[in-house]
C-alpha cells in the first residue's frame, strides 16, 4: 500500500500532467484579438493567424464578386480587409466587428471569418401602437 505523502505527490503529478496537455491542446485552437495598429506593427503577424477587430469604417464596404472588401480602424489605425462569402446581416459600416485570418504581404487582411460585435444591451423592439 502507498504511504499517503507518496500518494499525494502522485496525484500532484497526474494532474499537473492533465494540466499541460489540456493547455498544450488549447494553444493550437487559439487566436488572439489584436487591433489593427499592433496587426499593421508586426512584421510576423503575415505568419500566424489572428482576429483583428475594430469599427468598419464608414463609406468603406464595397463588393468586388463574392468578396466583401472594407476597412476596420481602432485608435487611429486603419487595415483593409477582405473578406469571401456573405457577411452577416448586422454587418454595417459604423459599427464594431471582428475578422478572422491573415495578413498578406501586400498588407491586406484575407478573412474567412467575420463576426459583428454589439453591445451587451439587449431590448426587444417596441410593438407599434395598437391606437
Amino acid at each position: 500500500m502507498i504511504r499517503r505523502p507518496a500518494r499525494l505527490a502522485l496525484v500532484a503529478v497526474l494532474l499537473a500532467a492533465g494540466g499541460l496537455l489540456v493547455a498544450g491542446a488549447l494553444r493550437g485552437t487559439l487566436t488572439y484579438y489584436r487591433t489593427p495598429g499592433e496587426v499593421l506593427a508586426d512584421p510576423g503577424a503575415a505568419r500566424e493567424r489572428v482576429r483583428v477587430g475594430g469599427e468598419v469604417v464608414p463609406g468603406s464596404v464595397r463588393r468586388e464578386g463574392d468578396l466583401v472588401v472594407f476597412r476596420l480602424a481602432e485608435a487611429g489605425h486603419e487595415i483593409l480587409v477582405r473578406q469571401r462569402g456573405v457577411p452577416p446581416e448586422t454587418f454595417r459600416e459604423g459599427e464594431g466587428a471582428v475578422v478572422e485570418g491573415s495578413l498578406a504581404a501586400d498588407g491586406v487582411f484575407r478573412a474567412d471569418h467575420l463576426v459583428v460585435r454589439h453591445g451587451n444591451e439587449y431590448g426587444p423592439t417596441e410593438p407599434p401602437d395598437a391606437g
